[in-house]
Parts: structure tokens; sequence; C-alpha cells
């Protein structure tokens, strides 16, 4: 679902409140009534169950993921075109969310420089409590609804952007301060929950929400909520990249070789993209100077190191352009 809410850019970002007033927290009754937050009657007799039992109840439960993610793909369609077109414009994506959703969204942050050849900058992940939240919950960190706003603030977030709030019931604090201010700044943002009609769905310019229902184990929102999650941040990270020219066919073309298994994958890459020998892989590899890229180009549009790497950045890093406009 798209929330469509225009934005007022002609003054300067505000603290974030509810309504125009003061931020109200939820009663305890409105969130039990959250469907995350529900127990689920296929799993009521748990603690009853044999361990095989017990895993079969648990795989049963993920396997309904994947459906609730292929309904909103016509929304995470849209969120991925909003990727693209920012990362086109100079603009980061930015997750943001808390606890185990601010997990995913860093993790999904960390593995862009290695995979894609990305500048760290490029991605950011912010956790509600900071980084060192990943490891140990930082208590009440998520209740701060001006929090969110103050670390994009720290990123320096720009208008070019987008920021991406993860939260598996809908209504994080520390992820709508973070949406509103995002907004009101005019950079691009998209809701992830688990929830319908989220609160934080009506803070973005498009809303994406998993219907995972009750987890196994009442509330623990780490399970199939945040399962659901991990599907959707693979989704727009690598979506976006494809767009981006960062693959050719089905090959991560810009991936780093920074330890022995990346080099090795590099040199695969590069001979199945090609279609050469692997000792001639290599030998193309070495003089791009370990860029699969530029020497899927060279062993392609049969050229030079120096002229491969000026045809893909005349062509946006796309191996296709370049090799069709050397072959022109």
């Amino acid at each position: 679902m798209t929330v469509d809410n225009p934005t007022d850019h002609s003054t300067a970002p505000a603290r974030p409140t509810q309504n125009g007033g003061p931020f109200v927290p939820e009663a305890s009754s409105t969130l039990a009534a959250l469907s995350t937050e529900g127990r689920n009657p296929r799993t009521v007799d748990l603690d009853t169950l044999d361990t095989l039992r017990l895993l079969e109840v648990i795989n049963d439960e993920d396997r309904l993921v994947a459906d609730a993610v292929r309904a909103e793909l016509p929304s995470i369609a849209r969120a991925v075109e909003r990727i693209t077109e920012a990362r086109r414009r100079g603009g980061r994506l930015i997750y943001l969310g808390a606890g185990t959703s601010g997990r995913i969204g860093l993790l999904d942050a960390v593995e862009c420089p290695p995979t894609f050849g990305t500048d760290p900058s490029e991605v950011l992940g912010l956790i509600a409590g900071g980084e060192h939240a990943f490891v140990v919950a930082v208590e009440g960190a998520e209740d701060d609804i001006e929090l969110g706003a103050s670390e994009l603030i720290a990123a320096d977030l720009r208008p070019t952007d987008v920021v991406v709030g993860l939260a598996a019931s809908g209504r994080t604090p520390y992820v709508i301060g973070g949406l509103r201010y995002a907004r009101h700044l005019g950079a691009g943002t998209i809701a992830v929950s688990c929830n319908r009609n989220a609160r934080i769905s009506a803070e973005a310019d498009i809303a994406i929400e998993v219907m995972t229902g009750p987890e196994a184990l009442t509330g623990s929102t780490r399970l199939k909520a945040g399962t659901a999650q991990k599907l959707v941040c693979n989704m727009l990270s690598t979506a976006s990249m494809v767009r981006s020219g960062k693959v050719f066919s089905n090959l991560m073309v810009d991936v780093k070789p920074t330890n022995e298994k990346l080099v090795d994958r590099a040199q695969r890459i590069v001979a199945d993209a090609t279609g050469v020998e692997r000792s001639i892989a290599d030998d193309a590899l070495e003089q791009a100077g370990a860029h699969a890229k530029t020497a899927v180009v060279m062993l392609l549009a049969d050229v030079d190191a120096a002229t491969a790497a000026r045809l893909l950045e005349s062509h946006d890093g796309d191996v296709r352009s370049s090799v069709a406009a050397a072959s022109a």
C-alpha cells in the first residue's frame, strides 16, 4: 500500500510529535490487539511436544512467511524503484529500526560493500541504542521518539536519501520519529511492518505490511516477523543493486575479493560471465586490478583494462551497455 501524505519542505525540520502534539504511547490493550502479539491457536501445546514435532510446528509457521511477503510484492517493487532512483541521484539507503528489526537492517547494510562493491557510506543501518545494541539490548531506546530523528541528523540525512523504517509491531516510537523527520526533510520514506494499518505506515511514502500473524512463541517477533523483514531487506538491497548495474546476468560482478573465498568467486564469475578458460579469466582479473566487472568487459568487448574502465564509467557501470557501446 502507498500512503500519500504531502510534506511541507518550507521550514527547518521539526522535532517529531504525535499529530502535532506530544507523542502519546499506546495503551497495553492496544498493543495486545496487534496480530504479531496474539496467541497462535496452532501452537498452544508447544511445551508438550517432543523435539521433532516442536521443530515441525515452527517450520510449518515459517513456511507461511514467503506467501505473506509475496502478497506485498507490488509495494516492495515501488520501494525498489524509489531506492534505485535515489541511488542514481547519489542518495543513500538508510535502514532504521530497534531490536531485531534494527539488527536485520544493520546486517543487510554491512553485507552490501563485499557483495556489490559499494562504499560503506552508500547503505547504512541505524539501530536504537547505537551499534552496541546489535549485541546487547539497550532498554528504552526504542521508546524515544526523538532518538530516531537525532540519529538521522547525526548521519547527515539529505533529501536525496531513502529511509527504510523497520518495526515488526509497526508502532515503535524510535522509527516513527525517524520517518517523520525524514519526510519533513524531503527524503524518501519506506515503512516495513508486520501488522495491518501500522502506525509507521502513516509516516511513509510507501508502506510494506507483511502479515505474518501470531508467532509460534507468543510475541517473539524474532521468528516469523524477523524472517519476513529479512526477506524484504534482501529484496530491497539486491533488486536495487541489480537495477543499478551492480549485477551482470545473475553474477555479482562488483564483488570485492577481500578474502580467499571471494578471490576464488571473482575468478569464477569472470570465467562464467565470458565463457573463457579459468586461466584466461585469472589473467584478465589481474590486469583489471582484481575488479571482476572490468575483467568481464575486457573479455567480452576485446579491449584492454583502461578502455574497459572508461566504458564502464561512461555507462553507469552497466556491463551490457558498455559491451554494446564497444561493438557499435
